[in-house]
């Protein structure tokens, strides 16, 4: 008789349990289905009032408009070049369509953007076209987000994205930066056509490599690669947000992509082969091409002659292959933007074990320099390069070491022709701008074994070598002491394979290939 007491007690404790849970069941339920509703009729509602903004816009203009969204487009780095070259080309081909360009940049005018532009790449537009300047850039600065980076400047960018849509609607949408979080606003919300240009992936397979194999990387801090729970928490966290960004990088209509290495990487996580091509990026080989690497040789030991300072070399370095002589200064130079992928403490330390072998004096460790060209995006990166020359005094090369920011083209270019070694040292580079140019200039490319210049860039030309690689300090100091030991000959062969395979990455190919990419949709807007 107890048991079947406890038994029914049992039975209304349980009954009196699913009661409870179904009223609070039902109202979620309900709440829900309201919730939804609400959110549809104000995500239909915010698309009539943009249809209704890009109408009127029409009707005021009579034409139709291409917008790129670029939040650093003043930056002096490949990503700007590729966007200045995109609107030239565009301009040109289509006169009667207006361009935009949304900005985060402050306390700079249109005009002052362009003429940067003109300084830094050697670019001028047809026409100017209108710039919308957006006030929360720092919703996508890494810095605003000390964890979770890639999540928090993905919600960011679309906050940004939303006050870009809401400032002005374009016909069709261009995003040229990378900031693939934003498409889906401007395609369901603003209703417009899509295209993309990607240089790198927000996250690859290789990032999650880095994170299982628990490598310390700039992106891989040392107490998350220390500890295997955090690692494993952080490669669940990347996989989810590699599902979300295939998700809404599918929503382009066009995608180009600036590399071999990028492609792959898209096509396993947007998998949109037929809307994918390569367009490499456009590098100005023939702002280069007009000095002639024959008398190079001469010139550049001519120019050393005149310098003050050089002490005349031993005759032991001394070499009269191809009508002059061996150089008396060895200038190694490295072009891009001063951020952490970008890897400049390896150049300075690999500098640093080149003088170790050295001997002090003329023809040893004076003739030898690093120069470090590249921009400053913003304070972030000024503090960086403060931090490498705080590295350069550090292992005492502060003296054989300079620094050059934000310099012109003429400058730029002026440098790279007097160089011995084009120096790169970024892991996986989606392409390398850098790169080309350097190879362009005649200079003897040093890159990274890995990524675009890997793939692409550093590869033999009709069976010739075009340059050399390396993956570490150790190769990278016994590549440099190679390159310098080179006779005069031997360097001048190696620098006319590079130069005439850098041809296809000039801005005459990257407009054929990118007018051939996006002519569906321009020819769409023309209708």
């Amino acid at each position: 008789m107890e048991g079947h007491e406890h038994h029914h007690h049992f039975s209304l404790c349980f009954c009196d349990l699913m009661r409870l849970l179904w009223t609070l069941v039902v109202p979620c339920v309900y709440l829900s289905l309201v919730l939804t509703l609400v959110l549809l009729l104000l995500l239909l509602g915010a698309r009539m009032w943009l249809a209704g903004r890009r109408e009127a816009r029409r009707a005021q203009n009579g034409g139709p408009a291409v917008a790129f969204f670029h939040p650093y487009c003043n930056a002096g780095g490949g990503g700007e070049r590729v966007l200045w070259c995109a609107l030239r080309t565009l301009m040109t081909r289509y006169p009667s369509i207006s361009f935009v360009v949304y900005t985060g940049d402050q306390g700079v005018t249109g005009p002052q953007i362009l003429e940067g532009a003109r300084q830094r790449f050697n670019i001028t537009l047809p026409r100017p076209p209108t710039f919308i300047f957006l006030q929360n850039r720092s919703l996508v600065e890494a810095s605003f987000y000390p964890h979770f980076t890639l999540l928090g400047q993905s919600v960011g960018s679309m906050l940004l994205g939303w006050e870009a849509l809401a400032a002005f609607v374009p016909d069709l949408y261009v995003d040229s930066m990378g900031y693939a979080f934003t498409l889906p606003f401007f395609r369901y919300l603003g209703g417009c056509k899509v295209a993309s240009y990607v240089h790198y992936p927000t996250v690859s397979t290789d990032m999650l490599s880095v994170i299982r194999e628990r490598n310390p990387r700039f992106n891989n801090a040392d107490f998350i690669s220390g500890n295997p729970v955090l690692s494993a928490v952080k490669v669940v966290y990347y996989c989810y947000f590699a599902l979300l960004y295939g998700l809404v990088g599918s929503c382009s209509d066009v995608i180009m992509v600036n590399s071999t290495w990028t492609l792959g990487h898209i096509l396993s996580l947007w998998r949109c082969p037929n809307r994918t091509s390569i367009v490499y990026p456009p590098c100005d080989v023939r702002g280069f091409l007009d000095h002639p690497l024959e008398e190079e040789e001469a010139a550049k030991e001519d120019k050393d002659e005149g310098e003050e300072g050089w002490e005349e070399l031993g005759p032991e370095l001394v070499s009269e292959e191809e009508g002059g002589r061996e150089r008396k200064c060895h200038t190694i130079v490295s072009v891009g933007q001063f951020r952490p992928e970008k890897d400049h403490r390896l150049q300075i330390r690999a500098f640093h074990k080149l003088l170790d072998g050295k001997r002090e004096g003329p023809g040893g460790r004076e003739s030898l320099r690093l120069v470090l060209i590249g921009g400053c995006r913003n304070q972030e990166d000024e503090e960086r390069v403060l931090m490498l020359r705080g590295l350069c005094q550090e292992l005492d090369v502060t003296d054989r070491v300079d620094f050059k920011l934000n310099v012109p083209f003429e400058e730029l270019k002026r440098e790279l022709v007097d160089a011995t070694i084009g120096l790169h040292t970024m892991w996986n580079e989606h392409f390398g701008i850098g790169v080309v140019e350097c190879m362009a200039a005649g200079t003897i490319v040093l890159a990274h074994k890995s990524g675009g210049p890997k793939l692409d860039i550093v590869v033999p030309y009709e069976g010739g070598q075009t340059g050399f690689l390396a993956d570490s300090e150790d190769s990278y100091a016994a590549a440099m002491e190679t390159i310098l030991a080179l006779s005069p000959s031997a360097r001048l062969e190696i620098r006319h394979n590079a130069r005439s395979s850098v041809e296809r990455f000039s801005d005459q190919e990257f407009e054929a290939c990118f007018l051939a990419a996006m002519e569906s949709l321009m020819r769409q807007l023309e209708l």
